[in-house]
């Protein structure tokens, strides 16, 4: 029988590959994901809602990105079930599939004009489905990528789930703008169903890459040794209670990408502004390339420095750095807006974004990991994605008070830093002893003296 206390190590090759497979995957899954949300501030409103006033058009749309958020919690308890139970592997290429599909039949949706009020209600069941698929994905990729890495570099290498997220928001920006461009007959018509259709491409690269890897050494360690558990829900809430509503608050931090992806992009392009689509797009792009860099840069520094004080200077700033990016779309200054957006989304708000995989993932033992990440990062961000439509209502008839939604967005920000700061620090704790308090503390204690 195996020792599930002996140090694992990964063949070799395998924490590269499945740092690769976490990044594509996770590129195609925000591809889908933001791809969505463009289209929801952009074009949806007339598309599927076209019967209603402009502005309850836009709140509806804003409303069904959030959907998909509130089905994220049901997907986590059914896929961090099964991905502690059957491994990390089958449910990465399930929810790849599952993504790649519901967002190439988006684009073959049939609009209110041909259907009516069916159009909408087909909407919503296909985000329902990229809401379960994402529930999944991000636990399972984190679970993949953090098991297999090498212990003092847990940070880096799970890091690269994120940095697919960013560069999935980035290749969906890109794919946009040219259909934004397009004449407003042909974009409504055709144009629109384009980046979702093209969604099948990246699929298949994702596919071809996860089938090949292979199950990590400390899920086959831990089910060789004590088996699988039965229930890790109850597990989960038994022994990691605490923990799991750490993971729920610091999940608000994902209110600060959405209220900057959906929000401030319908924001900045509504007649109280006037900014360009192709410009704001610009915004979003840039800031993302910002961010592929500054991701895997402060995801090492918490290798060396800590989780818990880089996860606080992307949550306290990205507090004060919304008011700024806001504020500066209110003037209208394309240059400003420019600036304050990589500096708000690309730098700052990376710093919690890059470290929170192995963050909350560390939080938690082999045999609930994927569990404990997927249903308390789902929950969080369930009101994240709703985020956009209660920053819509509070942002007045007209749409723009702004420094409503900004202090609205920096409130959500507090229950992360709470998080964060009762969390216990957990970067020198060898993979083998992740989840036990007694080594987390011990580890604690020897960083403090070191």
């Amino acid at each position: 029988m195996s020792d599930p206390a002996a140090p694992l190590d990964a063949p070799p090759g395998q924490p590269r590959k499945a740092a690769t497979a976490a990044w594509v995957g996770s590129a195609l899954e925000y591809y889908d994901f933001f791809i969505y949300g463009s289209a929801a501030a952009l074009i949806f409103p007339e598309v599927f809602f076209d019967e209603s006033d402009p502005a309850t058009a836009t709140l509806l749309s804003l409303a069904t990105f959030g959907v998909a958020y509130a089905a994220r919690p049901v997907g986590a308890l059914f896929l961090g079930h099964f991905g502690d139970r059957v491994g990390r592997k089958k449910i990465m290429v399930f929810t790849l599939l599952l993504m790649g599909l519901s967002t190439f039949l988006i684009g073959c949706l049939p609009t209110r004009d041909q259907v009516g009020g069916l159009a909408p209600v087909l909407l919503v069941l296909c985000r329902v489905l990229q809401g379960i698929s994402a529930a999944g994905e991000q636990a399972s990729a984190n679970s993949m990528t953090l098991e297999h890495a090498p212990p003092h570099r847990r940070g880096f290498f799970t890091s690269f789930t994120l940095s697919g997220t960013q560069g999935g928001q980035f290749l969906a920006t890109l794919v946009f703008l040219p259909v934004a461009a397009l004449p407003d007959e042909q974009l409504l018509s055709w144009g629109w169903r384009v980046p979702f259709w093209l969604s099948v491409a990246v699929a298949v690269v994702g596919y071809v890459i996860r089938r090949t890897l292979q199950e990590t050494p400390a899920f086959t360690r831990q089910a060789a040794a004590e088996g699988v558990v039965k229930l890790p829900l109850v597990v989960l809430l038994r022994d990691h209670r605490a923990d799991v509503l750490r993971v729920v608050a610091g999940a608000f931090i994902a209110s600060v990408s959405t209220i900057f992806t959906v929000w401030a992009l319908a924001y900045a392009t509504s007649d109280s502004v006037g900014m360009s689509r192709s410009g704001m797009l610009w915004v979003g792009a840039l800031a993302n390339v910002a961010a592929l860099g500054a991701i895997p840069l402060w995801a090492k520094l918490s290798d060396r420095i800590g989780r818990r004080p880089v996860y606080l200077v992307g949550a306290v700033g990205s507090a004060v750095t919304m008011f700024l990016y806001l504020w500066a779309i209110s003037t209208g200054s394309y240059p400003l807006t420019l600036a304050l957006g990589i500096v708000a989304f690309g730098i700052v708000y990376s710093a919690a974004n890059g470290v929170w995989p192995a963050f909350y993932g560390e939080m938690f033992s082999t045999r609930v990991r994927l569990s404990g990440v997927a249903i308390g990062t789902q929950i969080g961000f369930a009101v994240a994605g709703f985020a956009v439509t209660f920053a819509a209502r509070i942002a007045g008839p007209d749409g723009d008070d702004w420094s409503s939604v900004a202090l609205f967005t920096a409130a959500l920000c507090v229950p992360p830093v709470i998080a964060a700061v009762t969390a216990r620090e957990t970067h020198k704790v060898p993979t083998e002893h992740l989840g036990s308090r007694p080594a987390a503390d011990a580890a604690q204690r020897t960083a403090v003296t070191a």
